[in-house]
């Protein structure tokens, strides 16, 4: 189950983020950090490793300090933005 909330959170975060509207305004159009947020798999590969820092602060998910770890739920939230 803390896999699922972790990849729920992931998604809906990483579509706030690149497709909100609310961030239309503040979203940078160029540079490495526009072209960052255009992408939902790059944008969520970051919110995965994110969310694994803050995983101290909540109680949905608890996974172990470990760098591995952090690398590796990059690459789930980057793949649960992109399904």
């Amino acid at each position: 189950m803390t896999f699922i909330w972790f990849c729920l959170i992931s998604y809906g975060l990483t579509q706030i983020l690149v497709y909100g509207k609310i961030f239309d305004p503040i979203r940078p159009k160029t540079g490495k950090l526009g072209q960052l947020l255009e992408c939902s798999m790059c944008t969520g590969f970051w919110v995965g490793l994110f969310l694994w820092s803050v995983r101290h602060h909540t109680e949905l998910f608890i996974f172990d300090d470990f760098f591995i770890t952090g690398l590796l739920l990059g690459f789930a939230g980057s793949a649960s933005a992109y399904i």
